[in-house]
């Protein structure tokens, strides 16, 4: 066993020493010849020569042509060489004969002129080759510096390399340019695989255990990473790389830790050239942006600025807009709650955004931006907050409604005070204390309650009248109410509602409140209409003794306004805590101004969207029109209130104006009660045969009935949601278009037999019926006494209502009671001459009683005035 190791040995040494040159370090481990077996290493030594004489003649085979043609060059040149020596030889000789001919200096000349021309051609011919030479020993340099991984010097020789057969002057497609340039950029490709070996040694990613490796160099290459920024330039794969670098740092280190929906994510550790995720990191942004700057610095510290600065164009656009959107902006508080940790947070964001603009990187403009815009981004939240509870809470629906109570003071005379004992207000009231101060002698009349104008419309909110102005609730321009007969005006005469409606809002930015809040949105009425035709109101003499009058009605809001009110008294409240200046509050002192423009913005959104979701309930209409009263009124209060408040700066009270949003309230309630009027008015119509005459119908009787129960069931559902007053005047209103309707398709019919005339007075009676609606005792909700006929109020609240009465005595009399009915009784008050006279023609004959009659009428116009 030892003889055949130290053959071994001794076949290894001479194998070394005949290959490579090299003798053993130790030479006394080496056997003795003498003693040892030559035969292993004699056959060792063969072997190795016939691979020799293998590789030698494979080298000979892939370079024989490339040899042979410079050998045949090398062998042309030099006969050409030797023969220009025999002629140079030659000339020489005979330039020393004494006797030359003309003939043989020609000869001579021509000889020379030739070997010039040869003598050029070798030395281009050589300088090429020596080139061609130059640049495959450059590439031979190039071979060498890649099989032993210096990348950079490979680059540069490449580089030279390729100068160098930039240098040969010949024909690019030459085989042995084609040759040379084939094999530099096989050269060029080897370096490249060298190269991204190298680049992922020193780069290394593991996304399932989350680390990331980053080394400035990998043994048995000698490339670092300032070097590699130098590789990637040549390659032209900056971007390229930089961009694979993020996506996988981002999933092994970042996205996990910024990850929002985690409720428990790692932190990063920072150890040598290694990140790492480990443990649970700390809730908040603060240890996020800690965890975040670790990594970035460390990153930093190990790539060149020629690397960190196309990284920056990559990672920091996503890694920023990850930070805003699913960190910072969803910590930013609604309100001044937790405003010490927002404020925190801030100085935070700053000092991040400092280190890393210390630290080199790019591309950071969103999130100074941020930090800088942080007081604004605060208010949109509040205003993103605060608009959002106005949706949520519409969409929940109407919800349980519940009672309110809505009290009216006002300075009215004895005479008022006794009109408003039976009419008006004071009838439907549900209590007032007038009795209390003044007695109970009541006059019993029909006129109309007195009183302040403010005092008459809260009363009567379907009789106030709303001319708009450019200012007004811009509500109008979605489209509501552009077929209303104005705001609530419904107790009017069909002369008066055919009046022009004021302009319409064309901008629909008035919606939100953006007009200036100090000019004047809603036009008051001086007065309002009468009930009935021909009636006014008595004057009190002046001077006479005044009292305070206490008028209460219950009716039903939502339960929508509560949390409306409740949202602008907590904004306005965190307004209020904003302009005493106080030092916690510092960073967001001055958006004081637009957390006060908040409930504008609120109550606009509210005028915009709530028409969409109350009439999804039955009597939804109406319910709007009492929580927009409701509002209104309360923010009035709550405005009144705000101003005396002596717990407030200067500042505060000054910057609550709510005046124009109240107003833009009242004329939104009022053109929601238009618009439902309205509705119910066209599906009246409907039922009572449209355009078509009532007279003319197959089934008259029928449209009647169903016209009189669409308005017992509208008063059915409205009777516990409104007001009496307003109550009486919607279901008034309702009751006036059945009235006009009939009696406008009477005095259009040319004639009247008996059986269409007491057909006609039958289909008043039944339309009359609805006067059980409007009794007193109903309207005040106090029982009549036992045995006593109570009086219906139908015509206070319908104009035509007696109008449609006595037009079912004429068609019932003959003409002595026509006759008497304009004479002796109020027919003249309802009827014009004109309207007694058609009649009279249309239900009698022609003859000279009749011809008589109609002289007695016509001659007294206006019997009442005598």
């Amino acid at each position: 066993m030892a003889t055949t190791t130290d053959a071994k040995k001794l076949s290894d040494a001479l194998l070394s020493f005949a290959l490579e040159g090299k003798f053993p370090e130790d030479i006394t481990s080496l056997p003795p010849v003498s003693g040892t077996d030559l035969e292993p290493a004699i056959q060792a030594l063969d072997k190795a020569k016939q691979d020799l004489e293998a590789e030698i003649h494979i080298i000979n085979e892939e370079t024989k042509d490339d040899v042979g043609s410079w050998v045949r060059n090398a062998k042309t040149l030099q006969e050409d060489i030797i023969r220009s020596k025999t002629i140079a030889n030659d000339i020489v000789r005979e330039a020393e004969a004494p006797d030359v001919s003309g003939k043989a200096l020609e000869d001579a000349e021509a000889k020379a002129e030739f070997l010039n021309r040869e003598v050029q051609y070798s030395s281009q011919l050589h300088a090429v080759l020596k080139r061609i030479q130059n640049a495959n020993n450059a590439l031979n340099d190039v071979e060498v510096a890649c099989s032993e991984a210096r990348i950079i010097d490979a680059l540069h020789l490449l580089e030279n390399a390729w100068t160098a057969l930039d240098r040969i002057e010949v024909d690019k497609s030459t085989r042995v340019l084609k040759v040379l340039n084939s094999r530099s950029f096989s050269l060029k490709n080897r370096i490249h695989e060298v190269f991204d070996r190298a680049w992922k040694g020193m780069l290394v990613f593991d996304v399932e255990v989350g680390e990331a490796t980053i080394r400035d160099s990998i043994p048995g290459v000698q490339m670092s990473l300032a070097d590699a920024a130098i590789g990637l330039k040549a390659y032209k794969e900056v971007d390229e790389r930089m961009e694979q670098l993020w996506r996988n740092l981002d999933a092994a280190i970042i996205l996990p830790r910024m990850d929002h929906q985690r409720k428990e994510a790692p932190s990063i550790r920072v150890n040598g050239d290694t990140l790492q995720l480990q443990g649970q990191a700390m809730s908040g942004i603060k240890p996020l942006l800690t965890d975040l700057e670790a990594a970035l610095a460390m990153l930093a510290s190990k790539l060149p600025r020629d690397l960190l600065q196309p990284l920056s164009q990559w990672m920091m656009p996503d890694l920023i807009r990850r930070l805003i959107e699913h960190w910072l902006n969803p910590a930013v508080p609604s309100n001044l709650t937790n405003m010490d940790v927002f404020q925190s947070m801030i100085e935070d964001a700053k000092s991040f955004c400092q280190r890393l603009d210390d630290l080199g990187y790019a591309h950071i403009d969103e999130i100074q931006q941020w930090v800088k815009n942080a007081p604004t981004i605060w208010l949109g939240k509040c205003r993103e907050t605060a608009l959002d509870s106005i949706r949520r809470s519409l969409a929940k629906g109407i919800g349980e409604a519940r009672p309110v109570e809505k009290i009216e003071k006002q300075m009215v005379s004895v005479a008022e005070g006794n009109e408003l004992a039976t009419t008006g207000a004071g009838a439907s009231a549900d209590t007032n204390d007038w009795g209390a101060e003044w007695g109970a002698e009541w006059d019993d009349n029909d006129e109309e309650m007195g009183g302040t104008e403010d005092d008459r419309k809260a009363a009567h909110p379907e009789t106030e009248a709303t001319p708009r102005t450019e200012e007004d609730d811009g509500a109008d321009a979605w489209g509501w109410g552009e077929d209303d007969e104005g705001a609530p005006n419904d107790t009017h005469s069909s002369e008066q509602n055919s009046k022009p409606k004021p302009d319409e809002v064309d901008d629909a930015a008035a919606a939100w409140g953006w007009a200036d809040e100090d000019e004047t949105t809603n036009q008051e009425p001086d007065s309002k209409s009468s009930p009935a035709k021909g009636r006014k109101r008595p004057q009190a003499p002046a001077p006479e003794e005044t009292r305070e009058l206490v008028l209460k009605e219950t009716y039903h809001i939502s339960s929508m306004p509560d949390p409306v009110l409740e949202l602008i008294n907590r904004i306005l409240e965190d307004g209020a805590t904003l302009t005493r200046g106080e030092d916690q509050y510092s960073h967001v002192a001055h958006t004081a101004p637009g957390l006060f423009s908040l409930p504008t913005f609120s109550l606009a959104l509210f005028r915009a969207i709530s028409p969409h979701y109350y009439p999804v309930d039955e009597g939804g209409s109406m319910y709007l029109y009492n929580d927009a009263v409701y509002l209104a009124d309360k923010l009035a209060t709550f405005s009144e209130v705000w101003k005396q408040r002596e717990d407030l700066t200067p500042r505060a009270r000054s910057l609550l104006r709510m005046d124009t949003d109240i107003k833009s309230l009242r004329s939104f309630a009022n053109r929601s009660y238009s618009n439902a009027m309205n509705l119910q008015k066209t599906v009246l119509r409907d039922f009572l045969g449209g355009a078509q005459s009532l007279m003319q119908h197959d089934e008259s009787g029928a449209a009647i009935e169903s016209g009189i129960a669409r308005i017992r069931t509208v008063a059915s559902v409205w009777e516990p949601i409104l007001a009496r007053s307003v109550w009486s005047q919607a279901i008034g209103s309702l009751a006036e278009v059945l009235a006009t309707k009939i009696i406008i398709d009477v005095l259009e019919m040319s004639s009247i037999s008996q059986d269409e005339a007491y057909n006609i007075a039958s289909l008043i009676a039944k339309a009359t019926a609805l006067d059980d609606l409007f009794l007193p005792s109903r309207l005040s909700g106090v029982a009549a006494p036992t045995g006593e006929d109570e009086v219906p109020a139908t015509a206070q609240y319908a104009p035509s209502w007696l109008r449609l009465k006595y037009l079912s005595e004429v068609l019932q009399s003959n003409l002595n009671e026509v006759k008497f009915l304009w004479v002796e009784s109020e027919l003249s008050l309802y009827f014009t001459v004109g309207e007694v006279v058609d009649l009279i023609e249309a239900s009698f004959e022609l003859n000279p009683r009749t011809r008589e009659v109609i002289r007695e009428i016509r001659s007294k116009p206006t019997p009442m005035a005598s």
